[in-house]
C-alpha cells in the first residue's frame, strides 16, 4: 500500500505511467516495450489524468486481457509482473517490467525493424536503426568503440598525435608502439592483422570527420537567455582529448571578458564554474553515442546557463537519477580508458556526483540532466547574469586585424590562446599573432602576461637565452594546458 501511494504521488516519468484503463492497448504495449527496452517502470491502470484514482471494472478479466495482449502483440516474448492493488476501495492493474535482457523488444505489427520503442522522460519513442544497434550491443556487452574497423589500417591513425597527447599529459614519456595500442584498443587484431578500432579513429583518426560525420563540438555564445541570436561561435574538429581544452578555452574567452587581468589568480575571477564545466564537457566526450547521426556535441552559453548537450539517450539501466547518485557505466570503453591514462578522468564513476557537490559549494541552483530527443542536455545554471551588451566587439583571434585595436585584455588574451599548445618562442609567437614590431608585443603582450603570472619563462634563471621560450602556467589558468 506504502509504495503505491508513493508512486501516486509522483509524476510521469522514465520509469512510471499512468493509464486510466485499457481501452486503447497500443499506447500500453509501447509503453512496456519502452520499458523493457530502456530502464524497467512501472505502468498503473486506473487512474484517471487528473490523477484521480478511477479503478478497472472486472479487475480479473482486465488482467487476463492486458496477460493477453502482451503475450499476442510483444516480440521477444516479455512476462512483467501484473498485481491488483486496492486503493481507496478501487482496484487498480500494476504491470512491473523490468530492463530486459533479451532487448530489443518490439510490436509484432510494427515489426523488429520498426516497432522499437525506447522511454525518453515519459513518453515513448519508436528507436532508430543506430539505437537498436546499441541495444543489441549493451546486451551482448560490446562497447561501439571497441569494434574494429577493418577497411582501414595502421597508417590511419595519427600515432604522432597520439604519442604527443600522452607525453604531455602523463609525463613518463610512454613509448606508443603497437603492442601499446593494442593494449589500449586503439588497435584490434582483425584477419590476422591490426585494424584501428571506432575509439582509435574518434582519438586519433588522420580523417576522423570522414568516418564520424558529427564527432566535433559546436560552440556558442548567444545574446540573452533563449538560443536566438548568436554573439560567437566556433567549431573545434580537434582530436578528441584536445577538445576539452579548446571548449574550456571558448568558455574562458567568454567569461574573461571585462576581467581585471591583474586580478587573474584569485580564485573567484572566473564567473563561470571551470571546475563543473571541465568535468561536463568531459563526461559528454566519453558518453556520447557516436553510432548515433544528426547532429555534433554541443556547447551553449547563455547569460544565465551553459547546456552541453550530446548525442544518444542514457545507457539502458541508467536513470537519472541514479547519475545523480553517482552510479555510472561507461558507454565508450576505449575513449574512457585512454582519458584515464592521460589524466583527464581521475576516478571512474565520481565526475557527476563531484559536478552536483561543487554546485552546492559554489552556492549555484543544482544542475539539470534530461533525455532532449535523442540526446543527454546537461545544465549548469551560472551565479550571476552574462548579459552581453550588443555593441561588444568579439575578443580578437590572434590573426584578428591590427585595425580593431584590440585592448590589453584582449591581446593578453591572444596570446594565452597562442600558448595553449604548448610551449613557444617569442618569435614563434610574434608570427601566430601577426607582429612585426618586437617593441609593441613586449609592452603589449609578452611582459602583462608574465607580470600578472599567467606565464613564465622555460629558462627562469636566463631570461635573455637565445633558447628561451614561453609557456602557460598552470595555477594560474587551468585547463589551458593540453
Amino acid at each position: 500500500m506504502c509504495l503505491i501511494n508513493e508512486m501516486l504521488n509522483q509524476p510521469e516519468s522514465k520509469t512510471l505511467e499512468f493509464k486510466r484503463d485499457l481501452s486503447s492497448p497500443k499506447p500500453i504495449l509501447k509503453t512496456l516495450v519502452a520499458f523493457a527496452n530502456t530502464a524497467g517502470g512501472r505502468l498503473v491502470i486506473g487512474i484517471g489524468d487528473d490523477k484521480q484514482c478511477m479503478g478497472v471494472e472486472s479487475p480479473l478479466d482486465e488482467e487476463e486481457r492486458l496477460s493477453n495482449l502482451i503475450a499476442d502483440s510483444i516480440s521477444p516474448r516479455l512476462v512483467p509482473n501484473i498485481e491488483l492493488v486496492t486503493v481507496e476501495d478501487k482496484t487498480l492493474l500494476v504491470a512491473e517490467v523490468f530492463l530486459s535482457s533479451s532487448r530489443p523488444h518490439y510490436l509484432n505489427r510494427e515489426g523488429s525493424e520498426q516497432g522499437v520503442y525506447v522511454r525518453l522522460g515519459s513518453s515513448n519513442r519508436q528507436a532508430d536503426q543506430a539505437l537498436i544497434g546499441e541495444l543489441r550491443r549493451s546486451v551482448e556487452g560490446i562497447a561501439f568503440d571497441e569494434m574494429p574497423m577493418p577497411e582501414l589500417s595502421v597508417d590511419d591513425l595519427d600515432i604522432n598525435a597520439a604519442q604527443a597527447v600522452f607525453d604531455d599529459r602523463r609525463g613518463d614519456r610512454r613509448q606508443l608502439d603497437e603492442k601499446s595500442l593494442l593494449t589500449l584498443k586503439l588497435l584490434t587484431r582483425h584477419q590476422n592483422r591490426s585494424v584501428p578500432t571506432q575509439g582509435g579513429m574518434l582519438l586519433f583518426g588522420k580523417q576522423r570527420t570522414l568516418h564520424f560525420a558529427d564527432a566535433w563540438i559546436q560552440c556558442g555564445r548567444f545574446f540573452g537567455t533563449e538560443k536566438i541570436d548568436i554573439f560567437d561561435h566556433i567549431d573545434i574538429e580537434a582530436p578528441l582529448p584536445q577538445a576539452v581544452d579548446e571548449v574550456m578555452l571558448f568558455l574562458k574567452k567568454h567569461a574573461f571578458r571585462g576581467a581585471d587581468l591583474s586580478e587573474v589568480r584569485r580564485k573567484d575571477l572566473w564567473s563561470i564554474p571551470l571546475g563543473i564545466l571541465r568535468e561536463v564537457v568531459i563526461n559528454a566526450l566519453v558518453h556520447s553515442d557516436y553510432s548515433q547521426r544528426g547532429a555534433p556535441i554541443r556547447i551553449t552559453f547563455l547569460d544565465d546557463r551553459i547546456e552541453v548537450e550530446s548525442m544518444g539517450i542514457l545507457l539502458p539501466g541508467l536513470t537519472i537519477e541514479e547519475m545523480k547518485q553517482g552510479t555510472s557505466r561507461i558507454r565508450n570503453h576505449v575513449i574512457a580508458r585512454v582519458f584515464r591514462e592521460i589524466n583527464l578522468i581521475e576516478q571512474w564513476g565520481t565526475g557527476v556526483r563531484r559536478i552536483f557537490s561543487e554546485a552546492r559549494e559554489l552556492g549555484l541552483a543544482e544542475p539539470k540532466i534530461e533525455e532532449v530527443g535523442m540526446r543527454v542536455r546537461f545544465t549548469i545554471y551560472l551565479a550571476k547574469s552574462h548579459r552581453i551588451d550588443s555593441k561588444q566587439q568579439e575578443v580578437p583571434s590572434p590573426t584578428q586585424s591590427p585595425t580593431q585595436s584590440p585592448t590589453q585584455s584582449d591581446q593578453v588574451m591572444q596570446l594565452l590562446r597562442c600558448l595553449a599548445e604548448g610551449e613557444k618562442s617569442a618569435a614563434e609567437l610574434r608570427e601566430l599573432l601577426g607582429l612585426k614590431h618586437r617593441q609593441t608585443f613586449r609592452e603589449n603582450y609578452l611582459h602583462p602576461a608574465l607580470e600578472q603570472g599567467l606565464i613564465e619563462r622555460t629558462i627562469p634563471d636566463k631570461p635573455n637565452s637565445r633558447l628561451q621560450k614561453y609557456r602557460l602556467k598552470s595555477e594560474a589558468s587551468p585547463g589551458l594546458k593540453r
